[in-house]
């Protein structure tokens, strides 16, 4: 079972054997999570998928607070090391994994764009499997439905998937519930809907849509910690 916080967009915590895992920051410009305190968010690792404010705006906060390695690919790192001094990094890319103190992470496909605010180039997007004694999780990021999410199961036994639901900019509610059939897990935690106005969702359509396919779509309130 793996403890996971939801801080709004696409952000979350993850409780994973002991430690803290936080992935893709974006809290203190969110009128939704305004209740949020960033200097309370515990994070011994940030993992981050893409480079896009609205993903990365208090990584730089966050890590020199906490002391937590980044983990995302080799330019997302890279930038931050340059212009952030935040060395503690581990960068991958697209197909690798790595043992870490909490479990192993691999460092899979996404679709969709990665450049800083600054204009600098964020490589390619991408997500992450997180496999480990607590349990098996798939954070996708900013992701459209794509093919090479079948792999997934040939290689991991899911326990739940952090999927994108807004539409717009990412897959919506339809393609989301593909994906979940594409990745074998029943149980799907929804992530960057709301924020803005191109990505707000009917939260009880949404679910209904996923239980007539009889999946489970958990929308947590910010803030709210759950189980799975």
């Amino acid at each position: 079972m793996i403890k996971i916080t939801f801080y709004g967009h696409g952000c979350f915590g993850a409780s994973v054997n002991g430690y803290n895992l936080l992935f893709d920051p974006f809290i203190t410009p969110n009128e939704n999570a305004n209740h949020i305190n960033i200097d309370e968010i515990p994070a011994d690792f940030i993992l981050i998928s893409h480079s896009h404010e609205d993903h990365v705006v208090d990584v730089e906060s966050i890590a020199k607070r906490t002391g937590a390695k980044l983990i995302s690919n080799f330019e997302i790192v890279d930038w931050f090391s340059s212009n952030c001094g935040l060395k503690n990094s581990h960068p991958m890319n697209h197909g690798g994994s790595w043992e870490f103190e909490f479990g192993k992470v691999k460092y899979v496909n996404a679709i969709h764009s990665s450049t800083f605010a600054s204009g600098d180039s964020g490589g390619n997007p991408g997500g992450f499997v997180i496999e480990s004694n607590d349990g098996c999780f798939y954070y996708a990021g900013d992701t459209a439905l794509h093919m090479d999410m079948k792999l997934i199961p040939m290689q991991f036994n899911l326990n739940f998937a952090l999927l994108p639901i807004g539409d717009n900019f990412t897959m919506g509610i339809d393609d989301a519930i593909i994906a979940a059939n594409f990745v074998e897990t029943d149980k799907v935690v929804g992530l960057h809907y709301d924020t803005f106005g191109y990505i707000k969702i009917d939260h009880q359509k949404a679910k209904e849509k996923f239980r007539k396919k009889n999946l489970t779509l958990l929308l947590p309130n910010i803030g709210e910690a759950i189980t799975i």
